[in-house]
């Protein structure tokens, strides 16, 4: 993550990941979840703030699921179903569940298929937000697969050309083991900038690049400028303009709808506004294709020729994706994850009143 997104030294707690856990775990079961379905989430926030992905962790989604609970805009217990299923693939029928609950149960279910048939692909519909979809991707790289997972979720994200936005930031990502080298994992939205981004940037008061977003008429706004108010911009694809491939962008956010959404039979949010959330989770079983130690080793050669690219001048080394993010992974599980002083207090508001452990600083 840029470092204008990070939470700037002076306003950092560090605090203790198993107590983190552990709060969350109780609020969540406060919200009326089962005590799996609680740790589950729990280790879907708590592991994004681990691999800095902060954009997905508590500071910027648990405040957002506790409302979406409290108000009943998701169940905390759904009745999820398979609608329809085949040797390799299945749909879900989420009812209403938050994402981060069902991801797991998608994922386990494509990993499964995958050890039978060698692929498994299970897309799910009327769901709520899926967190960060890299996570999902390395439950199956853990088992010896490559993982993908996708999502498609609200309206914010203009076409190129368009001064209405048609899609959402439809997060892609891919995860692969290797053997010496951490693995590879590549999570992205299609979007220009993450829409969690724009919380974090107004938060610690960074400016946002060219290209990033647009004004209310669609026209990319090309200099540097503060976080605009809400309802005072538009997002736009990765590129930003057409001339820096902004139809790129647009095109994956497009490929991702085709996955979650038309695969699971339902409408987009373009067509129908009132649809809730689409996954699309795949596992790739390796050994259906070749020997896991020849994948793994193959695996290792290119990432290590990757990490050991001469930078260019200026940097200081080359990187590949998810190698910053287990790097942050294990100075946070030995140093603490730094959360955002406001962010702490909200806590400390939210575990006193329903009476659930509070996070510990370290």
């Amino acid at each position: 993550m840029l470092d204008r997104f990070k939470v700037p030294k002076e306003d950092q707690i560090r605090i203790s990941q198993d107590s983190l856990r552990a709060s969350v775990t109780a609020i969540f079961k406060k919200m009326g979840l089962e005590s799996e379905d609680a740790a589950n989430g729990a280790d879907v926030l708590v592991t994004a703030d681990l691999r800095g992905i902060e954009t997905h962790g508590v500071s910027n989604k648990m405040a957002d699921y506790v409302r979406m609970y409290t108000s009943n805009e998701i169940n905390p217990r759904p009745e999820w179903r398979i609608v329809r299923e085949s040797p390799g693939t299945a749909v879900i029928d989420g009812d209403r569940g938050l994402g981060i609950i069902l991801g797991n149960k998608a994922m386990s279910l494509a990993i499964e298929k995958a050890r039978s048939v060698g692929v498994g692909i299970v897309t799910i519909y009327n769901s709520a937000h899926l967190g960060a979809v890299g996570h999902f991707s390395m439950q199956a790289a853990n088992e010896g697969m490559v993982g993908m997972c996708g999502t498609a979720l609200g309206l914010g994200i203009l076409p190129t050309y368009g001064a209405v936005p048609r899609l959402g930031t439809n997060p892609i990502s891919i995860a692969a083991p290797a053997g010496d080298e951490p693995p590879l994992l590549f999570d992205a939205a299609t979007s220009a900038v993450a829409g969690n981004k724009l919380r974090l940037a107004a938060r610690v008061g960074a400016d946002l690049l060219p290209g990033w977003v647009a004004s209310k008429d669609g026209t990319p706004i090309m200099e540097n400028a503060p976080v605009p108010e809400p309802g005072e911009y538009h997002m736009l694809p990765i590129g930003g303009t057409r001339e820096q491939g902004s139809h790129k962008g647009y095109g994956f956010g497009m490929m991702v709808e085709i996955l979650a959404t038309m695969l699971s039979g339902v409408l987009p949010n373009m067509v129908d506004p009132s649809a809730k959330a689409r996954h699309y989770f795949a596992a790739y079983d390796i050994a259906a294709f070749t020997d896991l130690d020849n994948f793994t080793s193959n695996m290792d050669q290119m990432l290590k020729t990757l990490r050991e690219t001469k930078p260019a001048p200026g940097h200081d080394r080359v990187l590949y994706p998810g190698l910053s993010e287990f790097e942050d992974e294990q100075e946070r599980r030995a140093n603490g994850i730094p959360l955002h002083q406001e962010v702490v207090e909200w806590f400390d508001d939210l575990t006193g009143k329903l009476l659930v452990p509070r996070l510990v600083r370290m």
